[in-house]
């Protein structure tokens, strides 16, 4: 069978349906009667009344018949007045009534005219939309065949049925008072006008079958079924008579008894698949059983979403199902509600509850009359009489469609727009594939520089889009396109990019290509050599925004110093120019940046506007042109750009107002729905209309194709039907099987594969971001292993300079990446590293130490470091530059650490000030000279000192925070560096804050708490070593950072670094950490101590690891408290053993106060005058020296010279050495009462009171006198092992679980300090 090709014209207009609404006026009322008789009678009563006064008045003045004739006239008058009320008063007038009447009877027919004109013009136009289903056949010869499009309103509408309808202007009847009060003749007038007038009967019932998922077409009653059967044919003929094949699919599933009467569907255009054949042509969707349906439609409908009643349709094309009699087992799809398809089900029966997408057509009969109901969510209702089609009327129909075929998808009727023009036959390269570079960019004339065709126009001739200035004969230098989903905005982008690129060599053009969603359009692009920057993903991560405009204002930048530098030219032309005319210039490309999705980039950072602005300023003289792409234009987003777009596309829009603000006229929303087609504007050009070239298609292929049958075959008839004919086999191929051709790729890769390393890159404007972080060796070269430094970097100014890389910067303004150094050598050699939890400081902190510990050897360098972050440091412990690593649980470690700085920090500034040595950096040159170093035993360099956790070390190590910060405040100039990590910055104090020279911010909880930039550090993302830091010109601005990896890039991860650095180094490591010992002999303590007098010692300190002495000449007392085994009896021993030793017994006596008998051991001497184990005998004892000490208090008659000297007594020192005193003071009384008056005096009169006590219970017996008048004299005081729930007893020192011996020494002078007594075994 011949087809016949069809071009769909333009839809003509369809007859005016009058609307809006007719108001009908009330008719007139019945007037109000009159007030009562009486009423009226008593108003003539006050003039009966003057009457009579006047008579009798006058009647007064004089005498006679005269005035009786006077009062009489004025009676007679009253009562003629009184008569004439009566009669006016009476029934309405008639004449008014019915002047009313007609009136209004006049404004009935008036209005009964007009609603017959409107009525007569509802009708004509719904038939003309809804032409009765035995007329098809003749309006499917005509121009209204196919004429409905998918985004016509009516797309999918359907008659079915005939029957009453509302006037198309609906009759407001009046607001009346009560019918009995309504003048009776006007009243029925209206009523009868109404009844007759506000429905029209017989007109079309039409409903949308787009609006529904599934309808249910019904029988109620016997004889229904052939009704039924012509209700479903008509609706078929109908959408196959109105809506292209192209734009809706009829598909049949009908059982076996049924399939005869479907077999007309057949000859519709619509029932063909649209890809698949068999024998007889492309397959007939007629099917059997459900099953065998859902295979047939899979590659239509198999990936379409459900059905969204709320939602407007967008899949195409429409697919109708008819279910009539088929076996549905098995069928999956066909229950479900599927985006753009409707199932019209003859079988089964429709739920009770019905939703949204379901609606029901019932045919029955009552009275003789056919009669179709509808039955929907919202309603239900008789609608009329239902359409019927014969099997013989719907054939004609369908064989009248069968010939038609649709020439393309276009609205209009030009050929050239119907048409897919390749982008290399509107370039006039040839095959894509293997056209000649060279050729392609060869020189062009003025006029064709930035001229490139992007598709054709109705005439069939190529459409130009020139993006030079006007001035240059250009539509540029800047433009806008927009265009909805689906309206080939992307495709025409890429098509834009690759004719320019295919036709200008990167020497002359470059591109920046930015993609705010993220999406495919330049996906490919980037290999381009033209491309300079292609950035997308913006939406995901908004900072590379703001690096997006500082990248492109640096470019910016950049070419106004090469035009400058090159001689001042004013524009990029002249400067074109001059290169041309022979000037040693580099070229200078011109940049076209396209920004796709660029009205979404503005909602989210508005003051990008700002960018486009100053491109659009400077742009023309720069070379930069700009392209702004979008699916829709809000009013108010350009704010002042647009006076810089001077050519515009506009694709297919959402709204006719886009359009209008686009192009000043409505017409792009009403471009077909295809893509590719649009409108250019520029200047006072009229509208050119274009259909743009198509570059992701595959690229056409040229192949031989034998016949179905083979070469020579015999023709077959054969009948067609709608069940499947398989296609025969060849019979005798002659030719040879044809080669079978792969899929190509499509126009663009192979084009962008053939220009690609054809011309030199692109100066890269945009520099990846910073996603991936670089090794130590990647930034400062190749390490090697070398015979007196070990593995280091080959590069020997990194020898010892005290300098490590940390970061690297990112600079787009720059278009460049530069590294971040520490300058440890100067003021900057503290180094601050805040960021919150998991933002990399650990990270930092182990690339820092891995850089000092590749650049310098352990001499050189010690660290130390104190691990409260996790364990992330504890990988550095066996690298030889670092002393020791303490975590948080290592409370000896971390106070030991400390402590060895400290002691090394005072002994170097003995040293310093004892050799000469002016500052740090003459004391590093005198230990790298070998002479110099020979007399020097100092076995440290610089040493850093490196806190992991500084929030950690004020919560659990208070008392060390002043000791770091002392040490930071006086450490830089003797070679003591301070390296902490923190979350906030708040964490250190103001006292040590300002010390940090070096300072690292990554990314923090709260950005309120940055340094550097409070909304910088809003935008730094939330990955492992991202920071910023504040620029170095201008400090308003900041610069992104990612910090180094702790590792080369040779090597798996730190710790095989570590293992490397320490299996090459083969001198000496660096000083480890001395901890305090668990026992300290009470001979080396002694042998230690070079005090005399009453300084006695004790231990030794865990700061300096040095003996502690207690100076009881200036502190005459002392307070210990402690458990049981720690240490109390051991401390009284060895402190009797160093009185006895020290002192004659004529300079000290010593009284022993031991309930529990543990200092019995103590051998027997003069210096001991008594021993304390009972109460009464202990009071003897205090009550004899309370009476000593009476006497050596100084009477009136001492001088202020003798009290200086403390010179007018004589005698030795008294010692009273209490054990246990919770047992003393147990007893009725406490013997140690006496002493209390003399305890504020004792350092005057040689009494010293040295006092232990249990540490349960202790808080409880502060107040005790004898403990709380030693507290008041500030005593000091040792507290160890204990409860910590028992407060503060010295001082503000709790105590806490310690091992036997060890304490907090509390002392006026030295603060507190952890100790170790020292151990004297019992004799």
């Amino acid at each position: 069978m011949s087809t016949v090709v069809i071009k769909r014209s333009a839809r003509r207009p369809a007859p005016e349906i009058p609307t809006g609404e007719i108001a009908v006026e009330p008719p007139p009322e019945i007037p109000q009667a009159a007030g009562g008789r009486w009423q009226q009678a008593m108003m003539a009563l006050p003039m009966l009344g003057g009457s009579v006064a006047m008579a009798m008045m006058m009647g007064q003045g004089r005498t006679g018949p005269y005035s009786y004739v006077i009062g009489g006239l004025f009676g007679v008058s009253s009562i003629a007045m009184l008569a004439t009320s009566f009669g006016s008063n009476g029934s309405p007038k008639k004449a008014e009534m019915m002047a009313a009447r007609r009136e209004y009877l006049r404004h009935l027919s008036g209005l009964r005219k007009r609603v017959r004109e409107t009525a007569r013009k509802q009708r004509v136009g719904l038939l003309y939309r809804h032409p009765d289903p035995t007329k098809l056949w003749s309006t499917a010869g005509s121009h209204r065949v196919w004429e409905r499009r998918t985004s016509d309103p009516d797309f999918g509408v359907v008659r079915l049925a005939v029957g009453p309808q509302t006037l198309a202007t609906p009759l407001l009847p009046p607001v009346t008072r009560p019918l009995d009060e309504l003048e009776p003749m006007t009243a029925g007038a209206l009523r009868r006008f109404l009844d007759a007038y506000s429905v029209v009967p017989d007109l079309p019932v039409a409903a949308s079958l787009r609006g529904f998922a599934r309808v249910f077409l019904r029988g109620s009653g016997p004889g229904t079924t052939s009704d039924v059967q012509g209700l479903s044919r008509a609706v078929v003929a109908q959408l196959a008579t109105f809506h292209a094949p192209d734009d809706l699919i009829v598909a049949v599933c009908a059982g076996p008894e049924r399939r005869a009467s479907w077999e007309w569907v057949k000859w519709l255009p619509h029932n063909l698949h649209p890809a698949r054949t068999d024998a007889l042509g492309h397959v007939r969707l007629v099917a059997g059983t459900g099953q065998e349906l859902e295979k047939l439609l899979e590659d239509v409908i198999g990936n379409r979403p459900r059905f969204n009643p709320a939602g407007q349709s967008v899949s195409t094309p429409h697919v109708v199902i008819v279910l009539d009699g088929a076996d549905l087992k098995g069928a999956t799809q066909l229950d479900d509600g599927i985006d753009g398809v409707t199932v019209l089900d003859l079988d089964e029966q429709p739920p009770r509850l019905l939703d949204r997408s379901l609606l029901v057509l019932e045919v029955a009969h009552h009275g003789g009359r056919r009669v179709l109901n509808t039955y929907s969510m919202e309603h239900e209702a008789e609608v009329g009489t239902p359409d019927r089609l014969s099997v013989e009327e719907a054939e004609a129909v369908a064989r009248r469609l069968a010939p038609l075929r649709l020439a393309a998808m276009s609205k209009s009727a030009d050929t050239p727009l119907a048409t897919e023009m390749g982008l290399s036959d509107l370039l006039g390269i040839g095959d894509p594939e293997t056209f000649s570079v060279a050729q392609a960019w060869a020189p062009r004339p003025n006029r064709d520089k930035l001229r490139v065709p992007i598709g054709v126009g109705a005439d069939g001739a190529p459409v130009e889009l020139d993006l030079k200035e006007s001035a240059q004969d250009g539509m540029g230098p800047h433009g806008l396109l927009i265009g909805a989903t689906g309206s080939g905005k992307s495709e025409l982008l890429r098509t834009l990019v690759l004719a320019l690129a295919t036709t200008h060599s990167s020497e002359t053009l470059n591109f920046v290509l930015i993609d705010f969603k993220g999406g495919a359009t330049f996906a490919s692009l980037d290999r381009l050599p033209h491309t300079a920057a292609v950035i997308t993903n913006l939406a995901d991560e908004l900072p590379l925004v703001d690096r997006m405009v500082d990248a492109i204002d640096g470019e910016m930048i950049r070419r106004q110093e090469v035009l400058r530098k090159a001689g001042n030219y004013a524009s990029l032309r002249d400067y074109e120019k001059a290169r041309a005319g022979g000037a040693a210039l580099p070229p200078l490309p011109s940049l076209l940046v396209i920004c796709d999705e660029f009205s979404e980039l503005l909602s989210a950072k508005p003051d990008f506007i700002d960018l486009f602005v100053q491109i659009g300023r400077l742009g023309r003289s720069l070379g930069v042109h700009l392209l702004l792409a979008s699916q829709r234009l809000e009013e108010g987003r350009l704010r002042g750009l647009d006076t810089h777009l001077s050519y515009r596309v506009g694709l297919r829009t959402f709204s006719a107002l886009e359009s209008r603000a686009v192009l000043g006229v409505p017409d792009a929303y009403e471009l077909p729905r295809s893509p590719g087609h649009g409108y250019l504007k520029f200047g006072t050009e009229p509208l050119v209309r274009f259909k743009a070239a198509y570059v992701s298609g595959p690229l056409p292929k040229v192949r031989t194709r034998a016949a179905a049958g083979g070469a020579g075959a015999e023709p077959q008839v054969l009948a067609y039907s709608t069940r499947y004919v398989p296609a025969p086999k060849p019979v005798r191929p002659v030719e040879p099987k044809p080669e079978e051709i792969p899929a190509g790729e499509s126009v663009l890769d192979v084009t962008v594969d053939r220009l690609g390393g054809q011309g030199p890159p692109a100066h890269q404007v945009w520099l990846p971001p910073l996603n991936q972080s670089a090794a130590l060796d990647e930034l400062l070269g190749p390490v090697a292993v070398d015979q007196a430094r070990g593995l280091a970097f080959a590069n020997p100014e990194l020898h010892g300079a005290l300098q490590v890389p940390i970061a690297m910067i990112d600079k787009p303004r720059e278009q460049l990446r530069d590294v971040m150094w520490l300058q440890l050598a100067g003021a900057a050699g503290h180094v601050a590293v805040v960021g919150s939890t998991l933002s990399g400081k650990s990270t930092a902190l182990r690339a820092l130490v891995c850089g000092l510990a590749l650049t310098h050897t352990p001499a050189e360098v010690q660290i130390y470091c104190l691990d409260f972050g996790g364990g992330a440091l504890g990988t550095l412990r066996d690298l030889p530059h670092v002393g020791g690593v303490s975590g948080r649980v290592d409370t000896v470690g971390v106070r030991r650490t400390v402590g060895e700085i400290s002691t090394l920090l005072a002994e170097r500034e003995a040293r310093f000030s004892a050799m000469g040595i002016e500052s740090m950096a003459s004391y590093r040159r005198r230990r790298a000279n070998t002479a110099s170093q020979a007399g020097d035993n100092d076995p440290f360099g610089d040493v850093f000192l490196v806190v992991d956790g500084w929030s950690t070390l004020r919560k659990e190590y208070e008392e060390l925070e002043s000791v770091i910060t002392d040490i930071a405040t006086r450490g830089l100039s003797y070679g003591i560096h301070v390296v902490a990590a923190t979350s906030r910055w708040m964490d250190f104090r103001p006292a040590i804050r300002d010390l940090f020279g070096s300072r690292l911010e990554l990314r923090l909880g709260d950005p309120s708490d940055s340094t550097v930039n409070r909304r910088a550090a809003m935008t730094v993302p939330e990955k492992p070593g991202r920071g910023i830091i504040e620029h170095p010109t201008d400090k308003n601005k900041f610069l992104h950072l990612l910090t180094v990896r702790p590792e080369l890039s040779t090597l798996a991860d730190t710790s095989d670094l570590v293992k490397e650095v320490a299996s090459n180094w083969h001198g000496a490591p660096a000083p480890r950490v001395r901890l305090l010992p668990d026992v300290i002999p009470y001979g080396e303590v002694v042998g230690l101590s070079r005090s005399s007098g009453l300084r006695l010692p004790i231990g030794i300190a865990e700061a300096d690891l040095q003996p502690v002495e207690i100076d009881f000449g200036s502190d005459p007392h002392f307070l210990l408290f402690g458990d049981s085994e720690c240490g109390k009896s051991t401390f009284l021993r060895g402190l009797a053993t160093t009185i006895t030793q020290r002192f004659a017994p004529e300079e000290a006596r010593i009284i022993l106060v031991d309930y529990r008998r543990s200092l019995m051991d103590l051998p027997e001497s003069d210096h001991r005058i008594g021993y304390g184990i009972q109460a009464q005998k202990t009071l003897e004892l205090m009550q004899s020296v309370a009476g000593y000490m009476e006497r050596r208090l100084p009477g009136p008659d001492v001088t202020a010279q003798q009290l200086r000297e403390r010179s007018w007594w004589t005698g030795p020192e008294l010692f009273v050495l209490v054990d246990d005193y919770d047992l003393v003071v147990a007893g009725p009384t406490n013997p140690l009462t006496p002493l209390l008056e003399y305890l504020p005096q004792a350092r005057d009169v040689g009494l010293h009171l040295i006092l232990t006590r249990r540490a349960g219970g202790a808080g409880r017996s502060l107040y005790e006198p004898v403990i709380q008048r030693l507290r008041e004299l500030s005593a000091p005081g040792l507290v160890m092992s204990g409860p910590p729930d028992e407060g503060a007893l010295v001082g503000p020192v709790r105590p806490a679980p310690m091992p036997p011996g060890r304490g907090r020494l509390v002392t006026r002078r030295e603060g507190i300090r952890l100790i170790q007594v020292a151990h004297l075994p019992p004799y």
